[in-house]
């Protein structure tokens, strides 16, 4: 007899269950609710009783789920970060796929002029805090089964439609004088920051100078040269100083020339400019590193035009950074290929490498200041090792000089693969005749 009666509840909470599915898969419901207690409790209820539930902590966390997984029922908080329930509403409504999606709000607000704002927002139906959770399932299956809480008669409707429209006004009002505020302190401390990397770089400068100057006077002076010839350690010393004092002047010309990009202050210094010899000279300088890691570097230098009207120095620090950027990014024993051709009044230069490639997404962003694509916790301050890094201003300065000379430059890549090595070509292209402005 406890057999039977047992099987009989059984059986009595699997149909409860099947009440609850549509034709062989379950209704996925999407609860959009700020508090991880309540979100809790309505996602273990309704998971118990044979839903499938999504849960999201805002108002726009939840558009994008309900976007993408199109649920069958949504339930939603009024009070929410971001968004208002009401307002998740109303942006839902205006797209074809929720048009008659049942949307619901299980909320502590419990007054009637609430509920009629929820109701021409475009809500389906009103539940109230604390949340019962033993009639919760069957209120759900109630809503997805086409029912609805009453709509409010035609002059009710108009009025409480212009409080909802004076109340998103309002939201609005506030939301853009905020955003304008923040946006005014973001401007004062851009300022602030640039100004400071500006005096930071000019203050540097000086002693680094003064540092160098002396390094060199003691390796020449005629009394220590004997010392250094001795003795290998005095000399390797000597060396070593001297190679940090010259990497330490190169970043802070990085950022003094980074700051005048950024305040529009590069003066270009033009004159007959051999764009291939240029590059010839840069790659001289990374013939050390470039033979140590076994890379080939192919050259075309006959596809670059004899000359253009260009700063050469300027040109000269932008084929370095291109270069070493794709040395860095190029494994040991691979091939970096460089290339021009004359389009028209332009020039158009290519330095593809065939290294691990970058992402979709960095390719969006890798020309802003400071821009790194590897892990600053993995950081090495190499500019010639694999993936070594630096402090990200390589290819922002390589923007702002290009464009200073009236060109443009960009990347392409299949995207980021160290096995497969997809690679990326880095163009530019410059007039041939750069105006002076």
């Amino acid at each position: 007899m406890n057999d039977q009666n047992t099987d009989h509840s059984q059986a009595e909470q699997q149909d409860t269950t099947l009440v609850f599915q549509k034709e062989t898969k379950p209704y996925t419901i999407l609860y959009i609710e700020d508090d991880p207690a309540s979100r809790g409790l309505v996602e273990r209820t309704l998971r118990f009783h044979g839903f499938r539930v999504l849960v999201a902590d805002c108002g726009l966390v939840g558009i994008d789920i309900a976007r993408r997984e199109v649920p069958d029922l949504i339930l939603t908080d009024i009070n929410l970060p971001d968004l208002t329930g009401r307002e998740i509403t109303t942006r839902l409504r205006a797209e074809t796929a929720f048009e008659r999606t049942p949307i619901v709000a299980l909320t502590a607000q419990t007054l009637t002029e609430q509920r009629e704002l929820a109701m021409v927002a475009g809500l389906t139906g009103y539940i109230t805090k604390p949340i019962d959770v033993e009639a919760l399932p069957s209120k759900v299956e109630f809503y997805l089964q086409g029912g609805r809480d009453a709509s409010l008669d035609a002059a009710r409707q108009r009025d409480v439609q212009a409080a909802y429209t004076r109340e998103v006004v309002e939201r609005l009002e506030v939301r853009i004088r905020d955003l304008e505020a923040l946006n005014g302190q973001l401007r004062r401390l851009d300022k602030m920051k640039d100004t400071f990397i500006q005096i930071t770089a000019h203050e540097l400068r000086t002693p680094l100078t003064l540092l160098y100057g002396y390094s060199r006077l003691l390796e020449d002076n005629a009394a220590l040269k004997p010392v250094m010839n001795a003795d290998p350690a005095v000399k390797m010393l000597t060396e070593g100083m001297n190679s940090s004092i010259i990497r330490m002047q190169a970043l802070v010309n990085e950022i003094v020339t980074m700051s005048r990009i950024m305040t529009n202050k590069i003066d270009l210094v033009l004159g007959p400019t051999d764009l291939g010899g240029i590059t010839a000279k840069v790659l001289k300088g990374y013939e050390q590193p470039i033979r140590d890691r076994k890379l080939t570097i192919t050259v075309d230098r006959t596809s670059f035009p004899e000359k253009i009207n260009a700063d050469w120095e300027m040109l000269e620090l932008a084929m370095r950074n291109l270069i070493s950027n794709a040395i860095k990014y190029t494994p040991d024993g691979g091939q970096i290929d460089i290339s021009a051709s004359v389009e028209n009044d332009y020039v158009r230069v290519m330095v593809k490498d065939h290294g691990i490639g970058i992402t979709k997404e960095d390719q969006r962003t890798i020309f802003e200041r400071f821009h790194t694509t590897t892990d600053v916790q993995l950081h090495s301050t190499s500019k010639t090792a694999f993936r070594g890094g630096g402090i990200g201003l390589g290819l922002a300065i390589c923007k702002g000089i290009i464009e200073a000379h009236g060109g443009r430059i960009w990347v392409e890549s299949d995207g980021y693969d160290a096995e497969k090595l997809p690679g990326s070509t880095f163009i530019f292209t410059i007039p041939i005749l750069v105006e002076r402005k």
